[in-house]
């Protein structure tokens, strides 16, 4: 057995290194880890707790640039490459540590990598200088593309003695930051090194590559012959013929984003038509589409129905999103062919449908190179069956009723149902594996053509107690308790057993209600404008304030960013240092404003935390605002004997409980005494 075994793994390792750009009838399913601003989810330490949901449905995941961007970023202004992995998202140990992680569990990272251009340090043309490994890398200015800019860049640089490239861009320019001349062999000197550290040091899997327009194709092609990752996907926001000839362009060693398959759904659901997903759009096929001309390009489709640029962010950037259908959109991304990108934003709002709608993929083996044929396409409805196994309805899907001897409904919602045939002869349960926090049920389905097939299940704990039993298709399971569950669901045909599904449910204490606990070194004195911070972990440098009105303009922090240094007052409960920050009278314009309006914490520069309205005496997290600490409380006398005591800030007893749990809970909103320290119960 275990030559088997690792024959087959030499095979599937094999398969792999072979692989052009993405491996061939690849069934993974991929994630994107953030969204705009998710500088609170996208967490290198929020995302590594989440392993065990992650791992359960996700192949590889796709998470924000990780180098220092010089101030709070989502890493497409890039600037350290080699030597400071302080981020938006957490350190680099953090980011170590949750890549590791995942590796651990079956789930690969995906890099997003952004070389069209970078950041620089403190003038037009200058980059930072890095040593890695003994060698030292340093781009120079000659490494920008001569029309840069418009020729801004250019003008600028021959004014104050430095020189750009001879070469204009191989690709469309963009005026954010300096395109880099990828002619240039210092430049491909830097990148090789650059994806060889992420790939082999810092242990990612694969590259997003960000902005493939804004150089020719055939240096994604160099630079993955270097690097060899095993997965690449380049952002090439395009026609479907565009993204063709730069598939071409790489010599097929990288896949592409479907912009099309996105739009298509996009304009179905906008325009309440479920045939639009047969139509082109604007002339357009996706790269996932049978008819698509020149052949099929499904293995190096990357399919998405949303992502951070096309999702709604404010009223101000109201961008391109799908307005309703969600889950439907989710359904049909997750049937058909390709290589699916969940969004993060949905997958939170709908991981237990999604992880469904992922196991019904995986169960029926729906790959990249899967084949697909249309069976309806009204306004109404749209069904597609792939691979004879797996049939996804989206839109009215009670107006569609398959032959009950061939296909077996498995999972519906609103405008959405999965069918799996039913010569896969198998069990099914309607709920992924994962994570739970509450009682659910589950349902047990039998697909099968024998219509007196049985289905056995098992139900163990953590000690191997197991509750065991026979159950008819469409029997509803129960899962509870505070322990791990192991679920076994076997279909039997004529007492001969077939099909079996297995699902592990892991138990997590719900997370508590937050309580903030305003440490006792927090001190307002009488006539003071000051506000008092408490740092993430990661943030390591001195603590720096930002603070100003808009009417009048006015600036309490020097106005030169990053502002005032703060002082370190202690260490909360938490492990987390508390910065103060006490304004010195002095103002930038000498306006009539005596406070400031908004409040800005920063990790001297970068990382920053968002506008925070200002309070005086206001006690601040990267989140925001958490309570407030009040100027002259009086010294109040806590009494042991008898519990815990929990007093106002007035100094009234409002009760005593034998515990601090008791003692907090069910408490409103608001400020407490308790053992002499201060508490917010938010």
């Amino acid at each position: 057995m275990k030559r088997i075994c690792t024959s087959i793994l030499f095979l599937l390792v094999t398969l792999v290194t072979m692989a052009q750009g993405w491996p061939a009838n690849y069934q993974g399913v991929m994630l994107q880890g953030f969204y705009w601003d998710s500088f609170d989810d996208s967490q290198w330490t929020t995302l590594e707790k989440q392993v065990n949901d992650l791992s359960s449905s996700f192949n590889l995941i796709w998470i924000p640039q990780s180098g220092n961007c010089g101030s709070q970023s989502m890493g497409y202004d890039d600037l350290w490459w080699f030597s400071d992995y302080t981020s938006s998202f957490g350190n680099e140990a953090q980011l170590r540590s949750m890549i590791n992680t995942f590796k651990e569990y079956g789930l690969g990272t995906i890099a997003d990598v952004v070389i069209n251009h970078r950041k620089n340090v403190s003038n037009w043309v200058d980059f930072p200088r890095e040593t890695y490994k003994g060698v030292t890398y340093e781009m120079v200015s000659t490494d920008i593309c001569a029309n840069d800019d418009g020729g801004a860049t250019k003008k600028w640089a021959s004014e104050n003695g430095y020189s750009l490239s001879d070469n204009n861009d191989t690709g469309e320019g963009w005026d954010g930051m300096r395109d880099l001349d990828h002619k240039s062999e210092n430049v491909q000197t830097i990148v090789k090194a650059y994806l060889d550290f992420l790939l082999n040091d810092l242990g990612y899997t694969g590259f997003r590559y960000d902005m493939v327009k804004g150089y020719s194709a055939s240096y994604t092609k160099m630079y993955n012959q270097s690097a060899k990752p095993e997965f690449s996907v380049g952002e090439c926001w395009d026609s479907s013929n565009t993204i063709k000839n730069w598939i071409n362009g790489t010599g097929k060693e990288s896949a592409a984003f479907d912009f099309q398959f996105r739009y298509t759904i996009r304009n179905a659901i906008n325009n309440n038509n479920w045939s639009y997903l047969a139509k082109q759009n604007e002339g357009n096929w996706p790269l996932v589409s049978s008819d698509f001309e020149g052949g099929s390009y499904r293995q190096w489709a990357v399919t998405f129905v949303e992502n951070h640029d096309t999702e709604y962010r404010s009223a101000k950037e109201k961008q391109d999103p799908i307005k309703k259908d969600t889950l439907a959109a989710n359904a049909y991304l997750l049937a058909m062919p390709g290589t699916p990108c969940v969004f993060l934003k949905h997958w939170q709002a709908y991981k237990p449908e999604i992880k469904a709608m992922i196991e019904a993929r995986k169960l029926a083996g729906i790959n990249n190179t899967s084949t697909y044929k249309n069976i309806e396409s009204q306004k109404a409805f749209y069904a597609n069956t792939i691979d004879d196994k797996l049939m996804v309805v989206v839109g009215d899907e009670q107006q569609v009723s398959p032959d009950a001897a061939q296909w077996t409904k498995v999972l519906s919602g609103h405008h959405y149902a999965y069918y799996l045939a039913n010569t896969m002869e198998t069990a099914w349960v309607d709920k992924g594996s994962g994570e739970f926090h509450e009682p659910f049920d589950v349902i047990l389905t039998a697909v099968s053509a024998n219509p007196d097939a049985k289905l056995y299940y098992s139900i163990a704990n953590a000690e191997g107690e197991a509750q065991e039993g026979e159950a008819e298709s469409g029997t509803r399971i129960r899962i509870e308790g505070k322990e791990d569950i192991s679920l076994t669901v076997c279909l039997y045909i004529n007492g001969e057993p077939s099909g079996m599904i297995n699902r592990v449910f892991i138990y997590r204490e719900p997370e508590p209600e937050p309580i903030i606990v305003i440490p006792d070194f927090c001190q307002v004195n009488e006539g003071e404008v000051c506000a008092f911070f408490e740092a993430p972990e990661a943030w390591e440098n001195t603590i720096h304030c930002w603070a100003w009105t808009e009417t009048p303009s006015e600036n309490f922090t020097g106005g030169s960013w990053p502002g005032v240094a703060c002082v370190e007052l202690g260490t909360a409960e938490n492990g987390n240092k508390v910065w103060k920050w006490s304004w010195d009278g002095k103002k930038q314009n000498n306006t009539s404003a005596t406070q400031p309006a908004m409040i800005i914490f920063n990790n001297n520069a970068q990382p920053q935390t968002d506008d925070m309205v200002f309070e005086n005496g206001g006690y601040y997290n990267r989140k925001g605002l958490q309570g407030k600490v009040p100027t002259a409380i009086r010294s109040i006398q806590v009494v042991t004997d008898g519990g815990v005591k929990v007093y106002s800030l007035d100094g009234r007893l409002l009760r005593t409980a034998k515990d601090s749990r008791e003692a907090t809970s069910g408490l409103p909103k608001g400020v407490y005494i308790i053992g002499n320290k201060k508490y917010v119960i938010k």
